[in-house]
């Protein structure tokens, strides 16, 4: 059946008694093989009008709610067009198919469904998908009218609103001001290609310093004040454990926090909440191997330095399992500790000098003034000792405070990333290096804004998909079902019901003497 036809015959059977709804699925499904990648495909590309493929993918809608015969009918058909949409987007991130090409098919899509259904026929496909004559004539300039109001907390005639509480103050200010610039470069990319079906993105932020104390009130000001649909990228473990069950009670997005942690990551999951990033115990899993495999250490060589609260407590917690999984005894294992939000870092320093046999690795789960202190402190010491830390450090920020210190305080300090090294050339690191110039002239690449604006992408993936009628469980819906998401990182992300972790990936970085991260093999 050729695709004229079948847009005919889905046209006729539409009209058809509900007896035949059967029918209009099959065809559904195969009219979705052939347009779902026609409209991905431009959905990918900046320069076509994303009104034109917004219009089709919301008259799609309407054909599927047509042809289903109850929810789970609507729900299937709904998974494999998005899943044809996916496979077109995935085409031109991966170079299959160029903008030029997708602009092609667009037209001759929308020309094509102009006129293959009968024209007298109330209910035909044409009047369904198709968009209007006007629109069709005019399709390289074409838009939509503004959306309807929403009476969906956040979402308006004109824009999607969204929340993020993360320290703006105090000593770990600066991951929250990396997140959200990375967060606004992939919302402001997308508003200039046309938004969610019209709407602009909005970001809201609220200081809640790093103290979880202060977390409860940052949410009640973003929620119940500025009005917020959900929530993305809160920074920190601590604040997640007060901001994350806020968002659950009030079945509130929250979505790609800024922490590895395993309160976020619960098995099943929960609904409610989708993380990017690689989990602390992947980080630390990932580099004790190293550490026993590749630097042949003994484990009383591997000993801990770790915030005392629950961020310290999920890192040490995956190092005690990765001894668990490489047949090592967990129980002897040394942790430092120091205060959330300090630089006090003496008491750890006594005990490390205190030991006989002082070890050769210590695994940092801190954030990066207090790793830098720590480094100052014991590197004249202990010149041979190796520092890990993950990502949650802040991997920029804590180059900058080294290198104030001196090369070799940063030569040789290894962090494990989430992303791919920011001083990269991959389609990836390009596009981001692009938004932060275009949006943030000035600013230098960064590790959490890299990280922001990669989970930001996937969302505004599973916006678009959505469509014009947005609500939580519409959105959430979509994420659980995006697979193979590419978006030139170098590994696939996607989402399901039973897994709310897009990756899994972890990248490996060593400091050279210049204060630049250099790309290690971790395996």
């Amino acid at each position: 059946m050729n695709f004229r036809s079948s847009v005919f015959l889905v046209a006729a059977l539409l009209a058809t008694p509900a007896s035949a709804a059967g029918t209009n699925a099959d065809v559904v499904r195969n009219l979705a093989s052939r347009v779902g990648p026609i409209v991905g495909a431009a959905s990918a590309c900046q320069a076509i009008d994303q009104g034109r493929v917004q219009a089709i993918v919301d008259k799609f809608r309407e054909v599927i709610r047509e042809a289903s015969t109850g929810g789970s009918d609507r729900d299937e058909l709904t998974r494999v067009f998005n899943g044809y949409v996916a496979d077109g987007r995935n085409r031109v991130g991966a170079a299959q198919t160029d903008c030029n090409a997708a602009g092609r098919q667009l037209a001759e899509l929308e020309r094509s469904l102009g006129q293959s259904a009968p024209s007298q026929t109330a209910t035909s496909l044409a009047g369904v998908i198709a968009p209007s004559a006007a629109v069709a004539a005019t399709a390289p300039t074409a838009t939509l009218p503004p959306p309807a109001t929403s009476n969906v907390q956040g979402v308006t005639a004109n824009e999607i609103r969204f929340g993020i509480a993360a320290p703006f103050s105090g000593a770990s200010k600066e991951l929250g001001r990396q997140m959200k610039m990375g967060i606004e470069a992939a919302f402001n990319r997308a508003n200039d290609g046309g938004g969610i079906g019209g709407r602009s993105l909005r970001l809201f932020s609220a200081d809640d310093g790093y103290e979880p104390a202060r977390t409860l009130d940052a949410m009640k000001q973003l929620y119940e004040k500025d009005k917020v649909f959900g929530f993305i990228g809160n920074v920190g473990t601590p604040t997640s454990a007060v901001a994350m069950p806020f968002a659950l009670q009030r079945r509130t997005l929250f979505y790609g926090a800024f922490t590895g942690a395993n309160i976020l990551r619960n098995d099943p999951p929960d609904r409610y909440v989708f993380n990017y990033r690689a989990s602390y115990a992947e980080e630390t899993d990932t580099v004790v191997r190293y550490l026993v495999k590749l630097r042949r250490l003994q484990p009383r060589d591997i000993a801990v330095f770790a915030q005392q609260d629950a961020y310290g407590d999920a890192g040490f917690s995956g190092v005690a399992k990765a001894f668990r999984s490489l047949g090592l005894a967990d129980t002897s294992i040394v942790r430092f500790n120091y205060k959330r939000n300090t630089v006090d870092v003496d008491e750890a320093v006594n005990q490390l000098r205190a030991m006989k046999n002082p070890p050769k690795a210590i695994v940092m789960v801190a954030t990066y003034r207090a790793a830098a202190k720590f480094i100052e402190k014991t590197r004249d010491l202990y010149p041979s000792m190796l520092y890990t830390n993950v990502s949650f450090v802040g991997s920029t920020e804590l180059s900058d405070e080294l290198m104030l210190l001196g090369p070799r305080y940063a030569s040789g300090v290894i962090v494990t990333q989430v992303v791919p090294a920011v001083g990269g050339y991959s389609s990836a690191v390009l596009e981001y290096k692009g938004a932060m110039e275009k949006y943030f002239p000035g600013e230098a690449p960064s590790y959490v804004s890299f990280e922001g604006y990669i989970a930001a992408n996937v969302l505004v993936q599973a916006l678009r998909r959505v469509g014009n009628q947005v609500d939580t469980e519409a959105v959430i819906d979509t994420l659980e079902n995006m697979r193979d998401i590419d978006l030139g990182l170098g590994a696939k992300l996607g989402f399901g019901r039973a897994e709310h972790q897009a990756s899994h990936k972890i990248w490996g970085t060593a400091l050279d003497e210049r204060g630049k991260y250099q790309a290690i093999e971790l395996e």
